[in-house]
């Protein structure tokens, strides 16, 4: 008989000391109130021979994490409450979920090639799948430690994405880690309520990704790039009054081969694809004046939509890359403190509203990207070691992709969805695999 999947104990994790009680009631800003109701899943992964060389059992490290997850919640008060009418967080000592398993695989199993439905099994929750009663009784965060038969781990974390975005996933996790054994006094307490105070919550009930997720008609697949070859790129696209960033020349790319793609299967029926756009998931961190903290909790970002594209003739990844700067630097100061006031916040309320119709509209295809470059998931090292691999579930929401730095800090990798018909052309595309490889 097959060896199976075993959960080892199943525990939640209290604050180690109260949250005290003006504390209690945690505003979210207008810009959480806007975020989807879906989970942040992150994933890391380390070795055997690291987490060996910790010289500790898998209890032993597991009871460890505890504690020092037990720490750092009490300055991150808000993630083991309970999140009400989408506008505060009842700082109720709730707790975090925290589950042990093990798996009768080896880490290397995992590592080669990167399966979804493996990687599902690695985290507490199916970040996209929960319906609102499953996400209450959950709660805004879960952990699940993985140990593997080689005896490497996982260590699958989600984050309710009503408060935590990718940047302040990678924070906490760095906090964590360096609080694991320690006294939480060596912390210093993150910006917990900066983001509600410039951006004040209000009267609204926007989901960004309503009638997004479509977990039957699409595929989700991983595609790495070098080092090497983005340079490569970069140097194919540049000329002397351009340059492209990574970001912007794999964005570049993404989106010209998907509308290759795309035109391949619907231009050959009734249907013509005359214009697209894309959108880029912008952290505004280091662009609001002043600069607000890389460790402010919260969602601290805005869609940047470009203007159409008409694909009529040749598309040249030049034109998009420019294309892609351009809509990116439009979310400048200027654009931030406009959003602080009531006017700002009116027009980003149409403005997503306008990107849905538009979305939506026969011949325009749009696509969304949304770069995690230069978070330090990398970076996060609970005492043994830093993570071998770290990565994420790409969103089940069509044309998505999102942007992870790969180890070595060059290299990158893109997990993206499309339809299952335009997967099947975009994976053919001679121009992507010149700089691009993807598991099969």
């Amino acid at each position: 008989m097959a060896e199976k999947d075993e959960i080892i104990c199943n525990d939640t994790i209290k604050p180690s000391s109260p949250t005290p009680n003006h504390l209690h009631q945690f505003k979210l800003s207008f810009l959480d109130q806007m975020a989807p109701s879906f989970y942040v899943p992150i994933l890391l992964f380390y070795s055997a021979s690291d987490v060996r060389t910790f010289g500790t059992d898998l209890t032993a490290l597991s009871e460890k994490l505890k504690t020092s997850l037990s720490q750092v919640l009490t300055l991150y008060y808000p993630f083991c409450g309970t999140l009400r009418d989408n506008s505060i967080i009842e700082c109720n000592d709730k707790g975090v979920p925290f589950i042990l398993s093990k798996h009768p695989i080896h880490l290397s199993n995992i590592l080669k090639n990167p399966k979804l439905h493996n990687l599902y099994e690695l985290l507490p929750c199916a970040p996209y799948n929960l319906e609102p009663q499953e996400r209450d009784t959950l709660g805004i965060m879960a952990v699940q430690l993985n140990q593997f038969k080689c005896g490497g781990i996982a260590l699958g974390v989600c984050f309710s994405h009503k408060i935590a975005d990718a940047a302040t996933a990678a924070s906490f996790l760095n906090t964590w880690a360096r609080g694991n054994g320690n006294s939480n006094n060596n912390l210093v307490p993150p910006p917990m309520e900066e983001t509600s105070l410039l951006f004040p919550p209000r009267n609204m009930s926007v989901d960004m990704a309503r009638g997004m997720l479509d977990h039957e008609n699409t595929v989700t697949k991983r595609f790495m790039f070098s080092g090497g070859k983005i340079s490569r790129l970069r140097q194919s696209i540049g000329c002397p009054n351009f340059t492209p960033s990574r970001v912007e020349a794999v964005t570049a790319l993404l989106w010209k081969s998907s509308l290759e793609a795309a035109k391949e299967i619907l231009d050959s029926g009734e249907e013509k694809i005359a214009a697209s756009s894309m959108c880029h998931v912008v952290n505004i961190r280091s662009r609001a004046v002043p600069a607000l903290s890389k460790h402010s909790v919260g969602n601290i970002w805005q869609y940047a939509v470009s203007s159409l594209v008409e694909v009529e003739g040749e598309m040249g990844l030049r034109d998009l890359a420019e294309r892609v700067r351009e809509t990116i630097e439009r979310v400048d100061g200027d654009y931030i403190r406009k959003l602080q006031s009531d006017d700002g916040f009116v027009e980003v309320v149409k403005a997503i509203e306008e990107a849905r119709k538009v979305a939506a509209e026969k011949g325009i295809k749009c696509y969304a990207f949304s770069s995690w470059v230069g978070f330090e998931f990398y970076e996060v090292d609970f005492g043994w070691g830093k993570p071998i691999y770290a990565s994420t579930i790409a969103m089940p929401i069509k044309n998505m992709g999102v942007l992870m730095s790969t180890k070595d800090g060059d290299g990158m990798e893109v997990w993206l969805t499309l339809t299952t018909r335009e997967m099947a052309q975009f994976e053919h595309n001679a121009e992507l695999l010149d700089f691009a490889s993807f598991d099969s």
